[in-house]
């Protein structure tokens, strides 16, 4: 709009969709907000973290670790395919019978369709088409997947390009100074590090790593270890768990802003006070941070790279909020970080940017 980016939300003001889908039988799938509360309650019927799945081989599949049933392609859902060849297209068995992990993303791509039609007011013939991003790792499977979603929602692809290099976009990077640029993407459950190289105004990826164990899910655990230890509350049930985690996140959330947070810890045999500061937090976790740290060391090197040689670092992933992240950035790398963009949005931006360029628009800039 105006030569500037925006995120569109959905009708109670949401610009986020969880990429969670509910299956049940006899019924549509429900996609985003009301599938992700069902988690907890129809486990095996919630498809979540899909992207895993894109474009993988049976074995592949099932070695995720994700609470799905995971079977072949074609295959009885009730059968056992655990002995299946690798190769073997892959769906997940649920109430409302076998879907591909094409199909599962396909109702994603779907509700972020109708949204923009519904948002600008346009209808399916004006929609010239749309950029999706996908993981710098993705390999040629997992990319022609992620098209075939698109064309089985009704979406024109018009490229793809990779997460990092979307966030770097959203920055106008692309116009910046030549030489290698890193992006830090930490989401909720998985770390990304991509150091990029800019020539001529195009990126290339130059080397990616990262740790799919390890998110913002993972500070919440320790927060919520940490309280029990301080209180000598005890969890009696899966209840209990999932309400102090619920406890620690908003906690963790707080403490972006101020430096302590008090709060009434709630079990179904105990409540206990407890105020949490920011250093308490901060060193429950260091560990975690210095794991993402290990890791953007460990990429460099594989890179042949020194810290001296990155221009500049982009923050990506909600989680990359927390202070004690950006603090661990800033000295690793010596300079501020960018995390002016909302870290949720940045790569949807710079997305849209490209977009905008690939159908002839021109910024208001330009």
């Amino acid at each position: 709009r105006s030569g500037v980016p925006d995120a569109l939300p959905d009708e109670q003001g949401r610009k986020l969709l969880p990429s969670v889908v509910h299956y049940r039988a006899g019924a549509a799938p429900v996609v985003g907000h009301a599938a992700q509360q069902a988690l907890l309650s129809d486990t095996g019927n919630v498809i979540s973290s899909v992207k895993r799945l894109m474009g993988r081989g049976l074995a592949d599949a099932q070695a995720q670790g994700l609470p799905l049933r995971v079977v072949a392609a074609g295959s009885d859902a009730a059968a056992d395919a655990s002995a299946a060849g690798n190769d073997r297209a892959v769906a997940v068995a649920t109430a409302a019978g076998a879907v591909s992990p094409v199909e599962v993303s396909a109702e994603i791509l779907k509700v972020l369709r109708d949204r923009a039609l519904a948002t600008l007011d346009i209808d399916e013939d004006s929609l010239a088409g749309a950029v999706i991003t996908v993981p710098a790792y993705f390999d040629d499977a997992q990319r022609q997947a992620t098209k075939d979603a698109a064309q089985l929602a009704g979406l024109p692809v018009l490229r793809l390009i990779n997460e990092p290099t979307a966030a770097a976009i959203a920055y106008g990077l692309d116009h910046a100074a030549e030489g290698i640029y890193a992006v830090y993407d930490l989401g909720g459950g998985t770390f990304d590090i991509s150091i990029l190289r800019l020539t001529q105004g195009v990126f290339e990826v130059i080397a990616t790593g990262g740790d799919s164990a390890l998110g913002g899910d993972d500070y919440d655990h320790a927060l919520t270890d940490w309280m029990l230890k301080q209180t000598g509350l005890t969890l009696d049930n899966s209840e209990d768990r999932a309400q102090v985690l619920y406890a620690a996140r908003a906690i963790k959330e707080k403490l972006t802003d101020v430096p302590s947070v008090s709060v009434k810890l709630t079990t179904s045999q105990a409540q206990a006070q407890i105020s949490v500061q920011r250093q308490d937090f901060d060193d429950c976790t260091a560990h975690l941070t210095a794991r993402s740290m290990a890791v953007v060391t460990r990429v460099l090197a594989d890179a042949s790279l020194s810290v001296q040689d990155v221009r500049s670092v982009v923050m990506v992933g909600g989680s990359t909020r927390m202070p004690q992240v950006r603090q661990a950035v800033r000295a690793f790398f010596g300079h501020e970080p960018f995390t002016q963009l909302n870290p949720d949005e940045v790569v949807a931006l710079g997305a849209a940017v490209q977009a905008n360029q690939l159908v002839g628009n021109h910024s208001a800039e330009g």
